[in-house]
């Protein structure tokens, strides 16, 4: 088949869809379908790069520079706007309708209701072409990091809940990562939705997260001891991922009982120059210790050095580190919000804590740290729960759903054509 997936964020991003979206294409495209991405440009100017079997056009851009890109390092000093800025696609509908016209696709699979997944979606409906759309996001992804005040927080939740809804209902097959995700956005807010929608998982591959010692080498790399219990947090250092709570709770539980114990902050964000000074402040700089951003394969291999997960994040839809982590044997620690409870099995590979609260964290890392048997059994059904989410299995739902909807356009414009013949020999 030949596929075109739309994103506003593509790797080597580091963010959920943007990963979740390579995986994708690269996927796709070892299984020998044709596949082409359209994304924004991280140099401004519009060009194309093949990519792992995939082509991806990068289209013109303009720089939004109060938000980092994600991609080069955040800079220490935060002036009111950043060095390397966010890249936003703002009138792609003539770069896209020529790419399209001459790439011919059989579906399109947009993942975000930005600029190019509008534009995506209207030459698709114009050209007749099937439309599969990935929700990612529910309306506090987009409020929680702007820190709108509570008095507008939910009017603007009920409008941009409204535009999700909206902009999915043009497609002809929806897809969000988990059932809890689709009842949060559409069953739960009294939402009339017709279009057919189903809960297929981000997954992850299975082949390079996996349960085992870390070599010697990465130890040293990152200044890691190996005779100390490291507790792991994985993801963006931003204000909405809340991970000055994950170091509050860190602190007043095992960590601040404990010199053997180490937390190890992988990940950078707007948030982490001012949560280094906060641990310098506490005296904390031999008990918390920030990687940064760190890629593949690098990656693979530090989610073996932790023992236990911890995130106390209230925006995920899912949430590909914590099946990361899962696959890799690692107990979860995260908070009851979002759709978090379909990874983490409360009691079962970890558990939930009620949002917000530090001292129900710090208790669950105490316990989870300081029993070998719980910490053994977690480990165990992690790695079950993760096989549920085996990469493999999400291609070949998509590939069955593209199947599905092009099967049905080509049935739906037979008869189309079918009538127009009866018409004219009428």
């Amino acid at each position: 088949m030949r596929i075109a997936i739309a994103t506003a964020v593509y790797y080597p991003m580091i963010n959920g869809v943007a990963v979740f979206t390579h995986n994708l294409a690269v996927g796709l495209a070892k299984r020998g379908h044709e596949v082409i991405v359209l994304c924004p440009s991280q140099k401004k100017t519009a060009y194309f790069e093949k990519e792992d079997g995939v082509i991806v056009y990068y289209l013109k851009s303009t720089e939004v520079k109060i938000y980092p890109d994600q991609i080069h390092k955040v800079p220490k000093k935060r002036g009111l706007l950043y060095k390397n800025g966010f890249k936003v696609s703002v009138f792609p509908k003539k770069e896209i309708a020529e790419i399209l016209d001459k790439f011919q696709p059989d579906v399109v699979h947009v993942q975000v209701s930005d600029p190019i997944g509008v534009a995506t979606v209207a030459y698709a409906r114009k050209h007749q072409i099937p439309v599969v759309t990935t929700e990612h996001n529910q309306p506090e992804v987009i409020t929680e990091p702007l820190h709108v005040p509570k008095v507008f927080k939910r009017p603007i939740e009920a409008a941009l809940s409204n535009y999700f809804v909206r902009r999915q209902g043009k497609s002809d097959f929806v897809t969000m990562p988990t059932k809890k995700a689709i009842d949060d956005l559409i069953w739960k807010r009294g939402k009339e939705f017709t279009v057919p929608i189903a809960a297929v998982s981000n997954g992850v591959d299975l082949t390079n997260f996996k349960p085992g010692h870390a070599p010697e080498q990465v130890y040293q790399k990152y200044g890691l001891a190996r005779n100390r219990k490291i507790v792991l947090y994985v993801g963006r250092v931003d204000p909405e991922k809340k991970v000055g709570n994950v170091i509050e709770a860190f602190l007043r539980g095992i960590g601040g009982a404990s010199e053997e114990v180490l937390l190890v902050i992988v990940g950078d964000g707007v948030d982490k120059n001012r949560l280094e000074r906060l641990v310098k402040k506490n005296g904390a700089m031999e008990k918390v210790k920030f990687l940064g951003k760190v890629l593949p394969p690098d990656l693979f291999e530090l989610y073996k050095v932790g023992d236990v997960f911890v995130t106390a994040s209230e925006i995920e839809t899912q949430g590909i580190v914590l099946i990361e982590a899962a696959a890799a044997g690692l107990p979860l620690i995260a908070v009851d919000k979002g759709a978090v409870s379909e990874v983490v099995k409360d009691g079962e590979n970890g558990f939930l804590c009620e949002p917000g609260n530090i001292n129900e964290i710090a208790a669950a890392l105490y316990k989870v740290l300081t029993d070998d048997k719980l910490r053994q059994k977690f480990s165990e059904n992690s790695i079950k729960i993760a096989a549920e989410h085996d990469f493999e299995v999400t291609l070949d739902k998509f590939e069955n759903i593209y199947q599905k909807v092009t099967k049905s356009n080509t049935n739906l414009l037979k008869s189309v054509l079918e009538a127009d013949l009866v018409r004219q020999q009428c």
